[in-house]
């Protein structure tokens, strides 16, 4: 009788280490896909690029599409991000090396759909500067320049 409770008190001991073992290398799993899934494209040297947004892209929830660029961006930067398109109704998003949104717009100030904005850096790191379409409008080619504004002299 004692044989028989210590085999079941054995086999639960070993029955939930196991599931924790195995949940854990599922979710290990699972960040590995979503890092491979997620990589940011590096903003070029010239922090311009022209390219296109597709439904290949990062969906948005509300029936869009985003692509996001990398760019390294130093305190007391002084920006101007101009996104255009003739495709699409755009969006630009900054989002700060901690993943909070720093600063976004929707449509310039030429009453047009194309985005214009401006900010100031706080702190030095990793940006994203996210172009993507308000809600459905859908998918197509657009401009990206990041300018680094200089103070007049």
């Amino acid at each position: 009788m004692l044989s028989k409770a210590f085999a079941v008190g054995l086999k639960q001991t070993i029955f939930i280490p196991t599931s924790l073992l195995v949940i854990g290398m599922s979710s290990t799993a699972v960040f590995a896909q979503l890092n491979k899934l997620y990589n940011p494209i590096p903003l070029p040297s010239t922090y311009e690029v022209a390219d296109t947004l597709s439904d290949k892209d990062i969906p948005t929830g509300q029936g869009g599409f985003a692509r996001d660029y990398m760019v390294k961006l130093n305190k007391g930067d002084n920006l101007a991000i101009d996104l255009s398109s003739d495709n699409f109704d755009s969006i630009v998003t900054l989002l700060g090396p901690d993943g909070t949104t720093v600063a976004e717009n929707d449509d310039g100030p030429d009453g047009s759909s194309n985005s214009l904005l401006f900010t100031r850096i706080t702190q030095a790191g990793m940006y994203i500067v996210r172009v993507r379409s308000f809600g459905e409008t859908g998918v197509g080619a657009f401009k990206l320049k990041v300018t680094r504004l200089q103070p007049v002299k």
